[in-house]
């Protein structure tokens, strides 16, 4: 079963919060009294001597910690791939099968129970491989879900960075259609003067559809969830 909503979380980039904000934005809407379920296709990480992830909690347990859920249940054990590279390829330097964004689609397995909205957060930036064949373009258009949240990071070179990612996410292999698409602005402090220019200039010259975290969480959840 497919949830009510799904929305897309990926990034400008590595560590911009994806999961973060993924998260935050889970926590708000089970807050909120709505069913949730989180989604991480593939997930890729280090591990130390003994097998635990390096850097704390992977992005399955923190999403699941989130949604309420079994990280084998956000990601399953075989898309979870002990090398930090994206997961295609880490995929191959552990020997292990490849896979395609279509079979990334059709594993995505949802409660059987009605879920009002899913959240399904992607590794990387949105040109980095997800599959064999694919980036995270190619699962957006695979996917469809019903809103893609953009994160990225606040500060210096952030412009750039979304003006090259939303002109990616809206390339003619994409697919976006009519899938509205919400910036999000990390880590953002408004007593910053780079900041607040920053979301000053992308709202009036580029008319994209924002919200600031932390602080803006309520928002979020409320356009996530079709408010």
């Amino acid at each position: 079963m497919r949830p009510d909503r799904v929305a897309l979380v990926c990034g400008t980039g590595t560590e911009v919060g994806k999961t973060w904000v993924a998260a935050r934005l889970l926590v708000e809407l089970r807050g909120q009294g709505r069913s949730v379920a989180a989604r991480k296709p593939a997930q890729s990480f280090d591990v130390g001597q003994y097998g635990e992830g390096i850097g704390g909690a992977t992005d399955a347990e923190a999403l699941g910690a989130a949604s309420g859920e079994h990280p084998g249940d956000v990601c399953h054990s075989f898309r979870s791939y002990h090398r930090a590279m994206a997961p295609p390829i880490a995929a191959r330097a552990l020997g292990m099968p490849p896979f395609t964004v279509a079979d990334l689609v059709e594993e995505l397995a949802w409660p059987r129970m009605r879920v009002e909205v899913g959240v399904v957060e992607t590794a990387g930036g949105v040109r980095s491989p997800q599959a064999e064949d694919g980036d995270v373009c190619d699962l957006v258009a695979a996917l469809a879900p019903d809103l893609v949240v953009l994160v990225a990071d606040a500060g210096l070179g952030t412009i750039n960075s979304i003006r090259m990612t939303m002109d990616a996410l809206a390339g003619p292999t994409t697919a976006l259609g009519g899938v509205p698409v919400v910036v999000v602005l990390n880590r953002y402090d408004g007593k910053h003067e780079i900041h607040r220019r920053n979301h000053e200039w992308l709202l009036d010259r580029e008319g994209y559809r924002m919200v600031m975290l932390p602080g803006g969480e309520s928002e979020l959840a409320g356009l996530v969830a079709g408010g």
